[in-house]
């Protein structure tokens, strides 16, 4: 077995706060929207070999778990790890292991990979989606769940208002261009700890997918489930979260 040398990343730095938020707070779009959407199209079999890729402290790890799915979990952050194991039924198996060299993961293996979150994060995504065909069995299946790309790009999308018509709308300064993007991990505490976030337009998805041998056979858009405390513009706040989606789902078979 190949040793993963130590791992020093930014995500190790807040690995505490990121699992007291999953793990205690109310109302986060990871319980709230993602997790019965991705139990829901998964639709584990008992049995069933399903790698949480970018898995964090195993928050959908130990879900899957419970849903009948034999898991394996892995991530870059030795921090992120370590409270997974921690907190994690030890029939769940996790590993440090970078997204793009899954060494640890033996060919045709795996049922399921499920991505939540991460490949935004990611810079190599056709090395991540190659490592995932290698690891996937025939006819297995990739899960994909990111900030929705069309309508979500990091310092060049934000919400604005017209006042005259009542609505809010969604204003989009750049999409097809990609972009690297460094962003504060807890704003408002330490700035000195910050990530990378890259963005890309769907066809690069979709193109980086089709050269590693994926067809895409899914795809959903799920909106917040947020609302607006009563107000002025609390009908038109509500109406814009309704019709432009925060997350994309994409689902890929392995050809």
């Amino acid at each position: 077995m190949k040793k993963i040398q130590k791992i020093e990343t930014s995500w190790g730095n807040v690995a505490s706060w990121y699992d007291e938020m999953l793990e205690e707070k109310d109302g986060t779009y990871q319980k709230n929207v993602i997790l019965p959407n991705i139990l829901r199209l998964l639709d584990i079999k008992k049995g069933e070999v399903v790698l949480d890729l970018a898995c964090g402290t195993g928050f959908f790890s130990r879900e899957f778990f419970k849903n009948g799915a034999k898991v394996f979990g892995t991530d870059i952050s030795p921090e992120l790890i370590k409270i997974a194991k921690e907190n994690s039924p030890k029939e769940i198996k996790f590993f440090i292991s970078l997204a793009d060299q899954l060494s640890l993961i033996g060919d045709k293996s795996v049922d399921k990979i499920v991505i939540i979150l991460a490949v935004q994060n990611i810079e190599n995504i056709s090395g991540v989606f190659s490592e995932c065909h290698r690891v996937l069995k025939t006819d297995g299946k990739l899960f994909l769940v990111m900030n929705h790309p069309s309508f979500r790009v990091l310092q060049k999308s934000s919400w604005g208002f017209n006042e005259k018509n009542k609505i809010q709308y969604r204003r989009m300064d750049e999409y097809m261009s990609e972009s690297k993007t460094k962003i504060e991990m807890h704003p408002g505490k330490d700035k000195s700890k910050s990530t990378v976030s890259f963005h890309r337009p769907l066809q690069v998805y979709f193109k980086m997918l089709k050269k590693n041998r994926f067809c895409v056979s899914g795809l959903e858009e799920w909106i917040s489930d947020k609302k607006s405390q009563p107000g002025p513009r609390a009908i038109a706040e509500d109406k814009a979260r309704k019709e432009f989606p925060l997350f994309l789902f994409m689902e890929a078979i392995k050809v």
